[in-house]
């Protein structure tokens, strides 16, 4: 008689393994530039400036446009192909319009002396808000990959382009909520320490 060894079958999808990895590097990258952060501030020498409001403006952008994309997959999910389509290019030029407020807010910046090879406060600010907006773009990239999906391939739910379309929701809700928690830091840190 032979026993067989119990087979266990992994409900988890090696792509949202890979995902859920680098999304896990990602904050380990800002965990420890936060870290640098507050040494640095602790240090001294930190010259205290305004945020431009187009930053705080671009958060709302990008909480809308997570919102959208969430609303784009429901859509899908439930084969409702036109809202699909239009959530996700509505999100898709939300996305964009993320990063060009945010290109605006680096120029506003730099037009009040707030330089990237200044004060270490600036170095920092224009770091850690260029890094999220690199990020941004992989996002933007992916969203670009799901349009051209939606618009140029005939229109049907598998479970093939529910993970793929997952995905990319994922990691946009990740950076959304990253650059929250980000620009919450950096408006707050001054009144901690």
């Amino acid at each position: 008689m032979s026993i067989k060894e119990p087979r266990y079958e992994s409900t988890f999808h090696p792509h949202k393994f890979a995902l859920w990895a680098s999304l896990c590097s990602i904050t380990m990258m800002f965990i420890g530039l936060i870290s640098a952060y507050i040494v640095r501030y602790a240090a001294g020498n930190w010259q205290e400036f305004n945020i431009p409001s187009l930053f705080y403006i671009s958060t709302v952008v990008l909480v809308i446009s997570s919102f959208t994309l969430h609303k784009s997959y429901k859509s899908f999910v439930a084969e409702d192909e036109k809202s699909y389509k239009f959530l996700l290019l509505v999100s898709l030029v939300l996305g964009i319009a993320f990063v060009a407020m945010q290109t605006f807010g680096w120029f506003e910046l730099e037009a009040r002396g707030i330089e990237l090879n200044g004060n270490p406060s600036g170095s920092f600010f224009y770091l850690i808000s260029g890094l999220h907006a690199l990020h941004i773009l992989g996002g933007i990239a992916a969203m670009l990959v799901a349009t051209f999906h939606a618009y140029k391939l005939p229109f049907f739910v598998s479970n093939k382009r529910r993970l793929r379309f997952d995905l990319v929701v994922s990691y946009w809700h990740f950076v959304d909520i990253l650059w929250i928690i980000l620009i919450v830091f950096i408006h707050v840190i001054r009144y901690i320490l």
